[in-house]
């Protein structure tokens, strides 16, 4: 083949391929005496990626309409159901009444948590939400989480103290105050009464870094491995609260925005949290 064929076949193998990123329809007839070999399997295989990249788009679209029917179907009962229960916890029930409607409220409100916190995953994981970063102040994005906090603190009497410095990150404040607030939360759980939790923030060149330490239960270097996985819950921590999704439902919104969590924790000796979020888009 000459140096004037060659020069022609990569032209087509070039403009195919840009086709197909395009999204623009990608020859379906060929003419095997004007196409090489190389060109005809190209064409097949983008026809095909093309194809797959729709069922895809199509599977999201329905995964997406189910999350929706989802949440609508769960939505008034639920409702419905923490209604009555408070209104039965204003009755004059006896000893054991009483007992079993606080029961009632606290599985009903963890149902609820949980429905909304899977709603919330899949959207993140099919893509249907999508986070939007921008150039924020850090200060703000610690306030919003640490208001939603500081009830749970203080009915514990634990300490919250916050470290504030004038550092600016991309993120969206929104989705990131609640994967922070998720480990705040988690730090207030598992620490008792009269304990700390303190908050600081660095800034290095590429990205901020938010530690949330706390001196509570800690955990070993085996469990720090699997907390963010979806529904992992500590055996040291079955007693407590928590459906074991919201590290998982954090670790997911940084990690769209191009940044990371780490954990260090020693057992009964507290744990640190590290959120990394980029310094620039």
């Amino acid at each position: 083949m000459n140096i004037f064929k060659v020069n022609k076949v990569m032209d087509r193998l070039n403009e195919m391929i840009d086709n197909a990123i395009d999204g623009k329809p990608i020859e379906s007839v060929f003419d095997e005496t004007k196409m090489s070999s190389l060109e005809t399997k190209l064409a097949h295989f983008l026809t095909m990626n093309s194809t797959t990249k729709d069922q895809i788009t199509e599977e999201k679209a329905k995964i997406n309409e189910l999350i929706s029917d989802i949440s609508h179907q769960t939505k008034t009962p639920l409702a419905n159901i923490l209604l009555y229960t408070q209104l039965l916890a204003e009755s004059d029930l006896s000893e054991q009444e009483r007992k079993c409607v606080d029961l009632l409220m606290e599985q009903s409100e963890k149902l609820n948590f949980l429905i909304s916190s899977l709603v919330k995953t899949s959207r993140l994981e099919t893509g249907v939400i999508s986070v939007s970063p921008k150039l924020s102040s850090i200060d703000k994005l610690l306030d919003n989480a640490i208001k939603q906090a500081k009830t749970k603190a203080e009915a514990k009497n634990i300490e919250l103290t916050v470290e504030k410095k004038e550092i600016y990150a991309m993120f969206d404040l929104k989705w990131t105050a609640e994967a922070l607030y998720n480990i705040i939360d988690n730090a207030i759980k598992y620490t008792h009464s009269g304990g700390n939790v303190s908050i600081s923030t660095t800034a290095y060149q590429l990205f901020c870094r938010i530690d949330i330490t706390d001196t509570g239960i800690g955990m070993t270097e085996e469990e720090t491995v699997k907390i963010f996985s979806r529904f992992y819950r500590g055996h040291l921590v079955n007693d407590e609260e928590g459906v074991g999704i919201g590290l998982y439902l954090a670790r997911e919104i940084v990690a769209s925005q191009g940044g990371y969590i780490k954990v260090q924790s020693k057992p009964q000796k507290g744990s640190t949290f590290s959120m990394f979020l980029p310094m620039e888009g």
